[in-house]
Protein backbone atom coordinates (compact mmCIF):
# COMPACT_ATOMS: atom_id res chain seq x y z
CA UNK A 1 0.00 0.00 0.00
CA UNK A 2 1.27 3.48 -0.91
CA UNK A 3 1.93 5.75 2.05
CA UNK A 4 1.33 9.45 1.50
CA UNK A 5 0.28 12.70 3.14
CA UNK A 6 -3.28 13.54 1.97
CA UNK A 7 -2.67 17.24 2.69
CA UNK A 8 0.09 17.53 0.07
CA UNK A 9 -2.41 17.31 -2.77
CA UNK A 10 -0.58 19.64 -5.18
CA UNK A 11 2.34 17.27 -5.73
CA UNK A 12 -0.07 14.53 -6.88
CA UNK A 13 -0.55 16.44 -10.15
CA UNK A 14 3.05 15.74 -11.17
CA UNK A 15 3.65 12.38 -9.49
CA UNK A 16 3.63 9.12 -11.44
CA UNK A 17 3.98 5.71 -9.83
CA UNK A 18 3.90 2.11 -10.95
CA UNK A 19 0.12 1.70 -10.76
CA UNK A 20 -0.71 5.18 -12.05
CA UNK A 21 -3.55 4.91 -14.54
CA UNK A 22 -2.00 7.36 -17.01
CA UNK A 23 1.10 5.21 -17.33
CA UNK A 24 -1.01 2.10 -17.93
CA UNK A 25 -3.29 3.78 -20.45
CA UNK A 26 -0.60 5.40 -22.62
CA UNK A 27 -0.85 2.81 -25.49
CA UNK A 28 -4.65 3.05 -25.59
CA UNK A 29 -4.55 6.85 -25.37
CA UNK A 30 -2.22 6.93 -28.35
CA UNK A 31 -4.63 4.73 -30.31
CA UNK A 32 -7.57 6.93 -29.34
CA UNK A 33 -5.72 10.04 -30.52
CA UNK A 34 -4.91 8.44 -33.88
CA UNK A 35 -8.52 7.33 -34.30
CA UNK A 36 -9.93 10.76 -33.37
CA UNK A 37 -7.45 12.43 -35.71
CA UNK A 38 -8.49 10.16 -38.57
CA UNK A 39 -12.19 10.85 -38.05
CA UNK A 40 -11.52 14.59 -37.87
CA UNK A 41 -9.41 14.53 -41.03
CA UNK A 42 -12.16 12.73 -42.95
CA UNK A 43 -14.74 15.22 -41.71
CA UNK A 44 -12.64 18.27 -42.48
CA UNK A 45 -11.64 16.90 -45.88
CA UNK A 46 -14.83 15.31 -47.20
CA UNK A 47 -17.57 16.77 -44.95
CA UNK A 48 -19.02 13.29 -44.33
CA UNK A 49 -21.00 14.27 -41.27
CA UNK A 50 -22.13 17.79 -42.09
CA UNK A 51 -25.84 18.21 -42.82
CA UNK A 52 -26.65 14.63 -41.88
CA UNK A 53 -28.45 13.06 -38.97
CA UNK A 54 -25.05 12.24 -37.40
CA UNK A 55 -24.93 15.83 -36.22
CA UNK A 56 -27.43 14.79 -33.54
CA UNK A 57 -24.97 12.34 -31.98
CA UNK A 58 -24.05 15.06 -29.47
CA UNK A 59 -27.58 14.87 -28.05
CA UNK A 60 -27.15 11.13 -27.43
CA UNK A 61 -23.79 11.78 -25.74
CA UNK A 62 -25.40 14.26 -23.36
CA UNK A 63 -27.99 11.69 -22.34
CA UNK A 64 -25.58 8.76 -22.11
CA UNK A 65 -23.01 10.79 -20.17
CA UNK A 66 -25.30 10.84 -17.14
CA UNK A 67 -25.94 7.10 -17.42
CA UNK A 68 -22.28 6.17 -17.67
CA UNK A 69 -21.40 8.44 -14.73
CA UNK A 70 -23.96 6.66 -12.53
CA UNK A 71 -22.63 3.26 -13.58
CA UNK A 72 -19.06 4.24 -12.76
CA UNK A 73 -20.05 5.70 -9.39
CA UNK A 74 -21.76 2.45 -8.48
CA UNK A 75 -18.75 0.49 -9.77
CA UNK A 76 -16.17 2.41 -7.74
CA UNK A 77 -18.34 2.42 -4.60
CA UNK A 78 -18.79 -1.35 -4.83
CA UNK A 79 -15.05 -1.88 -5.27
CA UNK A 80 -14.21 0.40 -2.35
CA UNK A 81 -16.72 -1.38 -0.13
CA UNK A 82 -14.87 -4.63 -0.81
CA UNK A 83 -11.52 -2.96 -0.02
CA UNK A 84 -12.83 -1.43 3.18
CA UNK A 85 -14.46 -4.67 4.32
CA UNK A 86 -11.15 -6.44 3.82
CA UNK A 87 -9.42 -3.78 5.92
CA UNK A 88 -12.03 -4.19 8.67
CA UNK A 89 -11.48 -7.95 8.71
CA UNK A 90 -7.73 -7.54 9.07
CA UNK A 91 -8.30 -4.94 11.76
CA UNK A 92 -10.43 -7.50 13.60
CA UNK A 93 -7.61 -10.03 13.23
CA UNK A 94 -5.22 -7.58 14.91
CA UNK A 95 -7.60 -6.85 17.78
CA UNK A 96 -8.60 -10.46 18.37
CA UNK A 97 -4.97 -11.59 18.32
CA UNK A 98 -4.14 -9.02 20.98
CA UNK A 99 -7.19 -9.92 23.06
CA UNK A 100 -6.35 -13.62 22.94
CA UNK A 101 -2.74 -12.94 23.92
CA UNK A 102 -3.75 -10.68 26.82
CA UNK A 103 -6.25 -13.21 28.16
CA UNK A 104 -3.76 -16.06 27.89
CA UNK A 105 -1.07 -13.95 29.58
CA UNK A 106 -3.44 -13.40 32.51
CA UNK A 107 -4.85 -16.93 32.69
CA UNK A 108 -1.76 -19.10 32.17
CA UNK A 109 0.38 -19.64 35.26
CA UNK A 110 3.95 -18.37 35.30
CA UNK A 111 5.37 -21.90 35.14
CA UNK A 112 3.50 -22.65 31.88
CA UNK A 113 6.37 -21.36 29.75
CA UNK A 114 5.86 -24.03 27.08
CA UNK A 115 2.23 -23.07 26.54
CA UNK A 116 3.06 -19.36 26.46
CA UNK A 117 5.71 -20.05 23.86
CA UNK A 118 3.24 -22.07 21.78
CA UNK A 119 0.73 -19.22 21.54
CA UNK A 120 3.50 -16.62 21.14
CA UNK A 121 4.48 -18.42 17.95
CA UNK A 122 1.21 -19.71 16.53
CA UNK A 123 -0.87 -16.50 16.77
CA UNK A 124 1.39 -14.39 14.48
CA UNK A 125 1.99 -17.47 12.33
CA UNK A 126 -1.75 -17.65 11.67
CA UNK A 127 -1.71 -14.08 10.36
CA UNK A 128 1.26 -14.89 8.12
CA UNK A 129 -0.39 -18.05 6.78
CA UNK A 130 -3.68 -16.23 6.18
CA UNK A 131 -1.88 -13.59 4.14
CA UNK A 132 -0.21 -16.24 1.96
CA UNK A 133 -3.44 -18.21 1.73
CA UNK A 134 -5.30 -15.21 0.32
CA UNK A 135 -2.45 -14.59 -2.13
CA UNK A 136 -2.37 -18.29 -3.04
CA UNK A 137 1.25 -18.68 -1.99
CA UNK A 138 2.93 -21.58 -0.23
CA UNK A 139 5.76 -19.71 1.50
CA UNK A 140 6.91 -21.28 4.74
CA UNK A 141 7.35 -18.84 7.66
CA UNK A 142 10.51 -19.01 9.73
CA UNK A 143 8.41 -19.51 12.87
CA UNK A 144 7.42 -22.98 11.62
CA UNK A 145 10.76 -24.41 12.74
CA UNK A 146 10.26 -23.28 16.33
CA UNK A 147 7.29 -25.53 17.12
CA UNK A 148 7.04 -29.27 16.67
CA UNK A 149 3.29 -29.08 16.01
CA UNK A 150 3.81 -26.79 13.00
CA UNK A 151 6.23 -29.09 11.17
CA UNK A 152 3.59 -31.69 10.41
CA UNK A 153 1.15 -29.35 8.67
CA UNK A 154 0.13 -30.25 5.11
CA UNK A 155 0.51 -27.51 2.51
CA UNK A 156 -1.94 -29.14 0.11
CA UNK A 157 -4.79 -28.60 2.59
CA UNK A 158 -6.41 -25.52 4.13
CA UNK A 159 -3.56 -24.07 6.17
CA UNK A 160 -5.50 -21.50 8.25
CA UNK A 161 -7.93 -24.21 9.37
CA UNK A 162 -5.05 -26.42 10.49
CA UNK A 163 -3.54 -23.64 12.60
CA UNK A 164 -6.90 -22.72 14.10
CA UNK A 165 -7.48 -26.37 14.97
CA UNK A 166 -4.09 -26.52 16.73
CA UNK A 167 -4.97 -23.51 18.89
CA UNK A 168 -8.34 -24.97 19.85
CA UNK A 169 -6.76 -28.34 20.62
CA UNK A 170 -4.13 -26.75 22.87
CA UNK A 171 -6.72 -24.76 24.80
CA UNK A 172 -8.84 -27.90 25.20
CA UNK A 173 -5.81 -29.82 26.48
CA UNK A 174 -5.16 -27.05 29.01
CA UNK A 175 -8.75 -27.43 30.20
CA UNK A 176 -8.45 -31.21 30.52
CA UNK A 177 -5.24 -30.82 32.55
CA UNK A 178 -6.93 -28.37 34.88
CA UNK A 179 -4.70 -25.43 33.93
CA UNK A 180 -7.73 -23.55 32.56
CA UNK A 181 -11.18 -23.63 34.11
CA UNK A 182 -14.45 -24.05 32.24
CA UNK A 183 -15.27 -20.38 32.64
CA UNK A 184 -11.88 -19.41 31.20
CA UNK A 185 -12.45 -21.78 28.31
CA UNK A 186 -15.71 -19.99 27.49
CA UNK A 187 -13.98 -16.60 27.71
CA UNK A 188 -11.32 -17.69 25.18
CA UNK A 189 -13.83 -19.24 22.80
CA UNK A 190 -14.84 -15.95 21.12
CA UNK A 191 -11.28 -15.09 20.04
CA UNK A 192 -10.53 -18.65 18.92
CA UNK A 193 -13.69 -18.76 16.81
CA UNK A 194 -13.01 -15.34 15.31
CA UNK A 195 -9.94 -16.60 13.41
CA UNK A 196 -12.07 -18.86 11.25
CA UNK A 197 -14.76 -16.18 10.86
CA UNK A 198 -12.18 -13.66 9.62
CA UNK A 199 -10.67 -16.18 7.22
CA UNK A 200 -14.11 -16.99 5.83
CA UNK A 201 -14.91 -13.30 5.33
CA UNK A 202 -11.66 -12.72 3.44
CA UNK A 203 -12.25 -15.78 1.27
CA UNK A 204 -15.73 -14.53 0.43
CA UNK A 205 -14.27 -11.27 -0.89
CA UNK A 206 -11.51 -13.02 -2.82
CA UNK A 207 -13.68 -15.74 -4.35
CA UNK A 208 -16.68 -13.57 -5.28
CA UNK A 209 -15.68 -11.05 -7.97
CA UNK A 210 -17.95 -8.52 -9.61
CA UNK A 211 -20.41 -10.41 -11.90
CA UNK A 212 -18.89 -11.00 -15.33
CA UNK A 213 -21.80 -9.56 -17.31
CA UNK A 214 -21.78 -6.32 -15.33
CA UNK A 215 -18.02 -5.94 -15.62
CA UNK A 216 -17.91 -6.47 -19.38
CA UNK A 217 -20.93 -4.24 -19.98
CA UNK A 218 -19.23 -1.23 -18.39
CA UNK A 219 -16.10 -1.74 -20.51
CA UNK A 220 -18.15 -2.02 -23.70
CA UNK A 221 -20.18 1.04 -22.75
CA UNK A 222 -17.02 3.12 -22.22
CA UNK A 223 -15.50 1.89 -25.48
CA UNK A 224 -18.48 2.69 -27.70
CA UNK A 225 -19.15 5.98 -25.93
CA UNK A 226 -15.59 7.19 -26.57
CA UNK A 227 -15.47 5.82 -30.12
CA UNK A 228 -18.51 7.88 -31.12
CA UNK A 229 -17.29 11.15 -29.58
CA UNK A 230 -15.21 12.24 -32.63
CA UNK A 231 -18.20 11.62 -34.91
CA UNK A 232 -20.37 14.04 -32.97
CA UNK A 233 -17.81 16.76 -32.21
CA UNK A 234 -15.28 16.65 -35.04
CA UNK A 235 -16.92 19.39 -37.12
CA UNK A 236 -17.51 21.72 -34.15
CA UNK A 237 -14.12 21.32 -32.48
CA UNK A 238 -11.91 20.45 -35.42
CA UNK A 239 -8.62 18.88 -34.41
CA UNK A 240 -9.16 20.02 -30.83
CA UNK A 241 -11.42 16.99 -30.55
CA UNK A 242 -8.29 14.82 -30.26
CA UNK A 243 -7.23 15.98 -26.74
CA UNK A 244 -10.88 16.20 -25.67
CA UNK A 245 -11.61 12.58 -26.59
CA UNK A 246 -8.31 11.42 -25.09
CA UNK A 247 -9.09 13.18 -21.80
CA UNK A 248 -12.64 11.77 -21.62
CA UNK A 249 -11.31 8.27 -22.25
CA UNK A 250 -8.58 8.77 -19.64
CA UNK A 251 -11.11 9.75 -16.96
CA UNK A 252 -13.60 6.97 -17.68
CA UNK A 253 -11.00 4.21 -18.14
CA UNK A 254 -9.07 5.34 -15.05
CA UNK A 255 -12.15 4.94 -12.85
CA UNK A 256 -12.62 1.41 -14.17
CA UNK A 257 -8.94 0.53 -13.62
CA UNK A 258 -9.03 1.88 -10.06
CA UNK A 259 -12.12 -0.19 -9.32
CA UNK A 260 -10.45 -3.31 -10.73
CA UNK A 261 -7.39 -2.79 -8.56
CA UNK A 262 -9.08 -2.23 -5.21
CA UNK A 263 -11.92 -4.73 -5.52
CA UNK A 264 -9.49 -7.57 -4.67
CA UNK A 265 -7.55 -6.04 -1.74
CA UNK A 266 -5.43 -9.02 -0.69
CA UNK A 267 -2.88 -9.03 -3.52
CA UNK A 268 0.45 -7.29 -3.94
CA UNK A 269 -0.61 -4.21 -5.91
CA UNK A 270 0.45 -0.83 -4.58
CA UNK A 271 -3.10 0.04 -3.51
CA UNK A 272 -3.85 -3.30 -1.87
CA UNK A 273 -3.96 -3.76 1.89
CA UNK A 274 -0.61 -3.58 3.73
CA UNK A 275 -0.94 -7.19 4.90
CA UNK A 276 2.80 -7.66 5.45
CA UNK A 277 3.00 -4.65 7.77
CA UNK A 278 -0.08 -5.84 9.66
CA UNK A 279 1.44 -9.30 10.14
CA UNK A 280 4.69 -7.78 11.44
CA UNK A 281 2.70 -5.62 13.85
CA UNK A 282 0.80 -8.65 15.16
CA UNK A 283 4.04 -10.57 15.72
CA UNK A 284 5.61 -7.64 17.58
CA UNK A 285 2.59 -7.12 19.82
CA UNK A 286 2.12 -10.81 20.65
CA UNK A 287 5.76 -11.15 21.63
CA UNK A 288 5.36 -8.18 23.97
CA UNK A 289 2.20 -9.56 25.58
CA UNK A 290 3.38 -13.18 25.95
Amino acid sequence: MIGYNPKDWFIFLFRLHKSDTFRRLIPMLAGICVYAGGITWLEMRFRLITNTYLNNVTVAHSLLGFVISMLLVFRTNTAYDRWWEGRRLWGSLVNNSRNLAMKLAAMLPEDAAEHRRFFRVIIPTYAFILKNHLRQKKAKPELFDTLEELRGLQYDKHMPNQLSALMIKRVNDLYKKGILSGDQLIVLNAELQSFTDICGGCERIRNTPIPYSYNTFIKKFIFFYVMTLPIGYAFNLGYYVIPVVAFVFYVLASLELIAEEIEEPFGTDENDLPATNIVEGIQRHIEELL
